[in-house]
This record gives structure tokens, sequence and C-alpha cells, in this order.
């Protein structure tokens, strides 16, 4: 180097050896030259002044110019510093760390303060390449330890040493990886990542999402979003939001809190967010199209709600159990299907849905789409299910859960139970054992499942079932939403389907903005009014939840940008006791933790959500009953032929006032301030014209039924006084058949209708001379007059003259009452 004043340096041995001589004696050694030169050839520097050859020094505490500082007090002060470096060697020859050695520096700037001779710089020299060798030996060996640290520490993981300390950076035991939010440093796949922002609530649209209500919060999870109404590209997210449904909120402001993004689930749509009273469970749903990417093996993800953590349960495979298919099979992910849970049973359903290149791993670009009909089972940890066998006996499921993968339940796989996409699945109590779940709308991209013919699925038999419907039944769609709603008495169980659209013809989809409710056991459709009111757009992707007897609905798709909507604000309430839009949510008091009607909050089985629900009054119009329940339809319309609705019953409850007398009032969700009148509390046109039509149709069956029996009893009139005559023709020898009854002379006078005496009689005048009759009187018969008795005085033989016929009845019904009558 240009500065370095030596250019034959010693040995490292020699070195240290005349360090130490000099440290015990104080006399500099005389220097051995080696018999090599250590570097390069010796060249001796030239003298220079030391003003031109240092730097000004610096101090930590000071700044000190040394060049400009007078010559006693610069001399005093590196003597001061000399004795310093010199009065403590036992320090300076134990030296063990870099803050106890002096620079090389110092060292050469005292060896040129003292002007000593070429064996001095010499001996400075060689201190100076032994303390750079302690150095660089000092830091190799602390380099090795902490490499041996990091080594060995991951294999000391949950031992009895160190117990469990945290997440293992060389893997999960049982396969199982724990991702927290309130860790400060997080690991994915073995590497340490920083934690994920919390989720931004700012956007212009969210569509696909997956939700679920727990405990009076609403989780959000994934699904798109844009920032702009125009975007298209790069919509996928795994967003994290909540919003709290036990406080009031405007629509136009709601309760939302963006949670932190998870490292772990991945960004997809259109799957399902199951619940426990504790925990969220995220299946299924697909990854982006655009740009493309690859789905990852399926895991199904748990966030416990409490420690605010989630976990991946990896390779999960599926059980045998009632109408599976034979377990051991592996769970893949699916998307666009109908998911509901039921928690007061520890189980989740996801119903048909599509599998393709974007919802499972491997699955080849040109092989098409796969749409399903089987029903995915998934029982929660530390529950029970007596359909599958693993669990029978009572046993719980462990910490992954159990899956079961119905395909055979009844109808399930005949021709006529079609595959389908895009379905909403809705839990109704009651009916089977564990309640029913019944089915409504989807299809593929060539044809739509039919709702005027419902399927029904009973949990307790793992079997399929379809019940007819009455009623208007609402246009084919796919992916609407919809929510359940119990009377307080549960004597029905009211459903409301929102939105949805048609995909046909592909590419001009329409979006739908009505409300249709089907209320069960009748089976009946209701078109509700929303007329006079201000009703969201058109929409489909979107999610509903119930609470306090109202509908929240968050997001939805509502057509290309060129329709001109924008952003959406993408949060609505429903009113289901009113049938209103309203523009706040309104938070009721008094309701237990799963917000059941009061009448119901002993029984897990009561309705979560429907707190403060009344049935309304178009659907009290069909069913019958208050606004409490009591409805009078007990049965489908169109009787069940099988199955639970045609062996069982809802669940029913007495519902009682605060004194505990029996009342007919209950508390209702408070009307929002949304414009326009319900289209529930006004009279309905159409059921009262049905009604005036089946009154004339009831009037007119009676009147045909009432005719046909005056037609029948003259009938019979007449043919006894057919064969009365046939008999008297045969008795006497006169005129029979028909001819023989009622058929005079053709000289003679007419008869008499005076037949008291049982002799016609017949006269011209006053005169009272009797002639005799024309007409041969008939001869009573033996044994008894026969059946309907002969006639009397009172019978009219010029009104059975002929045959009766049903259409002379019809026409002069008042005739006929009078021959019957004089019989």
């Amino acid at each position: 180097m240009d500065d370095d004043f030596t250019s034959n340096r010693p040995l490292a041995e020699e070195a240290r050896l005349s360090y130490l001589s000099y440290l015990d004696s104080g006399t500099p050694p005389q220097r051995a030259t080696p018999s090599a030169p250590y570097y390069r050839s010796i060249i001796k520097p030239p003298k220079v002044p030391a003003t031109q050859n240092r730097r000004s020094r610096t101090s930590v505490f000071k700044e000190l110019d040394l060049d400009s500082m007078p010559g006693e007090h610069k001399s005093e002060l590196l003597g001061d510093l000399t004795g310093i470096s010199t009065a403590r060697p036992s320090q300076r020859s134990h030296a063990d760390s870099f803050d106890s050695l002096q620079s090389d520096e110092s060292l050469s700037d005292y060896y040129e303060r003292s002007d000593t001779s070429d064996d001095s710089m010499a001996f400075a020299g060689a201190e100076n390449v032994w303390m750079a060798s302690w150095r660089a030996f000092s830091t190799s060996r602390l380099m090795m330890l902490a490499l041996a640290f990091l080594v060995v520490m991951p294999l000391l993981y949950d031992t009895p040493l160190l117990g469990k300390a945290g997440p293992s950076i060389i893997g999960a035991t049982a396969g199982v990886i724990m991702r927290s939010e309130l860790q400060k440093k997080d690991f994915v796949d073995g590497k340490l990542v920083l934690p994920r922002q919390n989720t931004d609530t700012n956007v212009c649209n969210r569509w696909s999402q997956q939700s679920a209500l727990v405990n009076g919060t609403i989780y959000l999870y994934g699904g798109r979003s844009s920032t702009d109404p125009t975007q298209t590209s790069n919509t996928w997210n795994n967003d994290f939001l909540s919003i709290d449904a036990t406080k009031s909120w405007d629509i136009s402001a709601p309760n939302i809190i963006g949670l932190p993004q998870p490292s772990g689930p991945p960004p997809v749509a259109n799957g399902y967010l199951w619940n426990s009273y504790d925990s969220l469970f995220l299946y299924g749903g697909e990854y982006s199209s655009d740009p493309t990417t690859t789905p990852s093996p399926y895991s199904l993800w748990e966030y416990n709600i409490p420690s605010k953590s989630w976990t991946e349960h990896q390779n999960p495979q599926s059980s045998a159990g009632n109408n599976s298919d034979g377990g051991n099979q592996p769970v893949l992910g699916s998307a666009e299907g109908a998911g509901m849970t039921v928690p007061q049973l520890g189980r989740g359903f996801y119903f048909a849905g599509h599998e393709d290149p974007y919802t499972v791993d491997g699955w080849a670009q040109p092989v098409p789409r796969l749409y399903l009909k089987s029903l995915l089972e998934f029982t929660f940890p530390g529950y029970t299910n007596d359909g599958v066998q693993s669990l029978s006996g009572g046993q719980t499921a462990g910490s992954d859960g159990v899956w079961r993968n119905i395909t055979q339940g009844g109808i399930q796989d005949t021709a006529k139970f079609s595959s389908r996409a895009d379905s909403v699945l809705v839990y109704v109590p009651g009916y089977g054992v564990n309640g029913i779940l019944v089915s409504m709308g989807g299809g593929t991209n060539e044809s739509f499942t039919q709702m005027n013919v419902i399927d029904v699925y009973d949990i307790a038999s793992s079997t399929w079932y379809k019940q007819s419907t009455t009623g208007k039944y609402p246009i084919l769609r796919v992916n609407p939403c919809a929510v359940a709603a119990s009377a307080a008495d549960g004597s029905s169980t009211n459903i409301y389907m929102f939105g949805g659209q048609n995909l046909i013809p592909a590419g001009n989809q329409t979006q739908y903005d009505d409300m249709w409710i089907l209320t069960i056991p009748s089976f009946t459709w209701i078109s509700v009014d929303m007329s006079n009111q201000s009703v969201p757009a058109g929409r489909t992707g979107h999610t509903c939840n119930i609470w306090d007897g109202q509908m929240i609905v968050v997001g939805g798709y509502t057509g290309p940008p060129q329709n001109g909507l924008g952003c959406d604000s993408g949060f609505y309430v429903f009113n289901l006791s009113n049938n209103t839009w309203q523009n706040n949510f309104n938070s009721l008091t008094g309701a237990d933790t799963q917000n059941q009607q009061l009448a119901q909050s002993k029984d897990p089985s009561g309705l979560s959500g429907s707190y403060g629900y009344e049935v309304p009054a178009a659907v009290q119009s069909v069913i019958g009953g208050k606004g409490t329940g009591g409805a009078t339809i007990t049965a489908p319309a169109q009787a069940a032929t099988a199955g639970p609705l045609a062996t069982g019953k809802p669940i029913t409850y007495t519902v009682t006032g605060a004194n505990g007398a029996i009342t007919t009032e209950t508390g209702t969700a408070v009307a929002g301030s949304g414009s326009g009148s319900g289209g529930g509390g006004g009279p309905n046109v159409a059921a009262i014209v049905a009604g005036v039509v089946a009154g004339l149709f009831a009037i007119l069956a009676g009147y045909l039924g009432f005719c046909a029996w005056v037609y029948r009893k003259q009938l019979k009139l007449y043919k006894n006084h057919v064969a009365m005559t046939q008999r008297a023709a045969a008795a006497g020898g006169g005129p029979g058949e028909k001819a023989a009854f009622l058929t005079q002379s053709s000289s003679g006078p007419k008869y008499s209708t005076d037949q008291s005496s049982r002799h016609a009689t017949s006269g011209t005048g006053s005169g009272s001379t009797p002639r005799p009759s024309r007409f041969e009187a008939v001869p009573p018969l033996p044994g008894g007059p026969p059946i309907g008795g002969y006639s009397t005085a009172n019978s009219s033989t010029e009104e059975l003259a002929g045959e009766p016929s049903f259409v002379g009845v019809l026409l002069n019904p008042r005739r006929s009452l009078r021959v019957i009558n004089r019989d």
C-alpha cells in the first residue's frame, strides 16, 4: 500500500516473541531480517514531514486538530497517551476484544514521534501484523459460533430442552402450519416474512367474496375488487374484513374494519366460508384468470377468532359413510357451489359447483370444465356425525375435521337430478331429525335448474327428494343470495332470495333486482312488491346475511363498465318484516348471542338472526296466521310423496309476553328511512282475484251437484211410473210400454187430472152421470207399492209425459223440483 512504512514484514511467530520481549524489558529488540522478502522487494520510503503524512485526528468526545496545536501541548498530550499505553502492559498482552487494541495508526504515530530507528519501526510493523492476525482469528471464531448456533437451534425445536417456542423454520409437525397476525415475524415455506398490511376498505366495487356471520360479526374474505370502474384485471385478492352487526350504522358509512391480510390462504373467489361458534373454515374458490394463476394443492384454512390466527390443514381425505364415495379420496377444490353452515350440528355443506384449471392443481387448460352434483360435508373438530363410519358410536372429529363426499343420496345419482353451479342452499330446522337443506336456482352454461320443483336434502338420512311448489315462481337464474327467517312460533320458515343473473345469451347477461319469498312448509312462491322503493341495482356474486330480522347485502357484480353504473356503495339493508329497503341497519337489544327469536332462545335448532322478525302481511295472506306465526297451512300445498316433508312437521314454540301470558305481539326491527312503502303491507290484488275466481267455481260446482241430485230423483220417479204402466198392461191386456202410460184414445175425451180414486173420468159439461174411462185402472201390485211409492193425487202426469234430461234440469230446475216435491 502507498502509506506502508515497512516493506519487509517479520513472520508471525518472530513478531510475537519480539513483542513479548519488549513488554518484559522495555527495550526494543533487534530486528532479524528474514532470509527472503515476505511480500515484495525492499523499498524504503523517503522521509516526509509529519504534517504531510497525517490527516487531522478527531475524538469521539471532542474534535482536536493536533497539527495546529502548540508544540508543548501536543508533546504533553502525546506523552500522556503513551504513558497510558505502556503503563498497563498486562491488558494489551491478553487482548480479547477489539476495543482493547489500539489502531495501526496510533502505533505508527507513536514510533514516528519517538524518532526511533528502523528496528523500532520494524517492531511496530510486527506488532501491527500480530494484532491484525488476532482480529482475523477472532472474527472467524465468532462466525463459526454463529453458524453452529443457526444449525443446532432448529434441531432442538419442540424438545424437552426448549419446548415449543414458535413456528419451525424447517417444516410443521403433523402437516399443520400456524399463521398468526399477532406475531411480529412470520414463516412461510421456511422463509421469514414481514407482517401483512391491513385490508384496504376503500374500493370501487367488490364481488364474489366469501362471507360468514358469527356472534354478530360478519366476516368477508377474498373475492374480487376494483379501484376503478374500468378495471378488468388483477381483481382477485385475499382481503379480510369484518362488519359489526351489534351496532347501528348507515349504509353510506358501514361499520367495516380492515383486518390484516393473511400470508397463507390463497386469493380466491366464489368459494365458501363455513363457521363454527369460534372458527372460520375457508373451502374452495377459484384462482385468478387474469392474470392466469395456477392453483396450489388444496388445503383447508381455518381462522381461529379468539386467537386471530390461521391454521393450514393439508392433504384432506374423504371418509366412508352413508351414501358417500367410499372414502380415502383426496378432497379437491371447487368453485361456484352452494355453501351452508349449520353450527348447531357442527357441519358445513358445499353443494355442486365446478372444477377446472382455476380450481384444481394439475388440471390441464384444454380439459373442459366439469359441473358437479355431489354434496361435500365437513364435520368440524370436536363434533359428532352418525353418518360417518369413523365417527360412529359418538366419536368426535379430530383437529383436522372429517370429510364426507355424498354422491348417492336418493335421487342424486339419477338423470333427473341435474349438475349445476351458482345455486343457493338454505337450512330449515324441523321436518327431519336434523332439519333439511333447500336448494334453489343454479345451472350450467347451457341449461338452468327450474324452481317450480325444489331439491330438498334430509340431513339425517343423507337423502335427496323433490318437492313441487305453488304460485308463480322466479324466472331462471344463477348466483342469487338467500337467507331464512323463522316465525316466532316456528310455524313457518320464510326464505328470501334476492338478485342473480341470466347467463343466456353469453356475453349479454342480465342482472336481476327482484326479491322472492319461498314460504315453508307451504312451498309457495311469493313475489315481493317493491314498487315506489329505492331498490339496489340488479346484481350477482353478492353475499347476504341475516341479523335482527334484517338482510345485509354486501357487494355484487352489476354488469360491465359500459352499463354506466360506475362504483357501487356495496352495502344494503332489507327489512324482512315489512318488505322494504332501508338506508340503515338498526341494531336491536334483548337477543341472545345467536340472535334467535325469544321463544326459541333455549333451543339450539332455532334459526340464528331471526330476532325481531314478524311474518309480513304478504305471507300471512297466503298461509294464514299473524305476525308471530300461527300459520294455518302446515303442509306442502302440493302434497309430498316421500321424505321428511311427507312425514315430518315444523318445530313449533309458544310465544309469551313479558308477564308470561300467551300473546300475539313480538318486537320487530325498526323500519328504516328507505323511501316508499312496503309491498307487503297493502292488499294482495292477485290473492283477491284468485279468491273470487275460486269462490265462483265453488258456487258453480255446488249448483251442478244440486242439479245432478234433482235429475237422479226425477229420473227415478219416471222409471217407477213406467214400471207401473208395464205391469198394468201385462195384467189387463192394455197398451204396454211407455205408450200404455198416459196415452188416450184418439176419439175419447182427455183424461182427468184428478186421480184420487184411481179412475180416469171425463165429461163435457156439468153433468153428473159418469162415463166409463178409456183408461184402465192400474191394479195394486202384489207385495206392496213399488220402490218410490205409487203416484199420489199431487203427481202431475203432464210433467211426466217424457223422460227427463240433465240439460233440462240445468235450464229449469224449478220444474224438476215441483215434480219430485209432489211425489
